[in-house]
């Protein structure tokens, strides 16, 4: 007698078509979004519109009537807005680390680089943004001056306005690059607030340190941003200071924030 053996058909595996991840619009989309979903987010960023206001409605009551114009509503509001803009990057990057995010986010985007973009993509455009309120803010006031026997000149000088650009996304930049090298919010903002004081303040009382300060104070390098002419001296010394304030910080807290466990 004959056995006949039945042959068992093998398995062939089964080729999974590998899942796209979210892409890097998205990713900024989700990262403005949480810009506001904090209460800290959100306030920061009605304070730097109530901010901007006050500033010019302020100017309507001190200032003269002559002087009040587009350009001289416009600048004033640029630094308030840009000292509250590093806050809002130093946010946007602690925020996974002090929310206890993290572990969820990088495991949805195991490529934390491309968090990483998204997060910086998304203050800049903020910061942008922010540009574009103090424009709108000017103009209110400028027509409110008119309206109330001020000057309300529409004279500008459009050259201000990539520079306002530059100047708010390098605040926003250097909050953001304190964040990712120390991953602590409180430690962080006072950190990036107490450096650029401490050196500002030795600066001006060790008279060696005077010459370098040129170079390195960003209170000094970025003041020439707030008026229409900038030479090449003065961006040669912008370009240096913020290599150390912004590239520097950023670079140093990318590779740690790679290299840190999530828990």
């Amino acid at each position: 007698m004959t056995t006949a053996t039945a042959e068992v058909p093998t398995a062939t595996p089964t080729r999974h078509q590998p899942v796209a991840g979210p892409s890097l619009g998205r990713l900024t989309g989700v990262e403005l979004r949480k810009l506001a979903d904090t209460r800290a987010g959100r306030w920061l960023l009605i304070s730097i519109g109530l901010i901007a206001v006050a500033i010019v409605v302020v100017q309507l009551f001190v200032t003269d009537g002559p002087e009040q114009t587009f350009t001289a509503f416009f600048t004033p509001s640029l630094l308030p807005v840009g000292l509250l803009l590093p806050v809002l990057g130093i946010l946007s990057i602690t925020g996974e680390w002090s929310q206890r995010t993290a572990l969820t986010t990088f495991a949805l985007v195991p490529r934390r680089h491309r968090v990483i973009v998204a997060k910086l993509a998304a203050v800049v455009l903020a910061a942008l943004a922010s540009v574009l309120v103090t424009l709108a803010v000017a103009a209110a006031g400028t027509l409110a001056a008119k309206a109330t026997g001020g000057a309300g000149a529409w004279t500008f000088d459009w050259q201000l306005l990539p520079y306002a650009a530059v100047f708010q996304v390098a605040n926003v930049l250097m909050g953001a690059g304190f964040g990712l090298l120390l991953l602590n919010t409180p430690l962080a903002i006072v950190t990036y607030l107490l450096l650029p004081t401490v050196w500002s303040v030795l600066s001006a009382m060790i008279k060696a340190l005077r010459e370098p300060a040129g170079w390195l104070d960003t209170t000094r390098t970025m003041e020439p941003l707030l008026s229409p002419d900038v030479t090449a001296g003065q961006w040669g010394r912008l370009g240096v200071s913020l290599a150390v304030w912004m590239v520097v910080p950023l670079v140093a807290g990318l590779v740690r924030t790679m290299r840190r466990e999530v828990s």
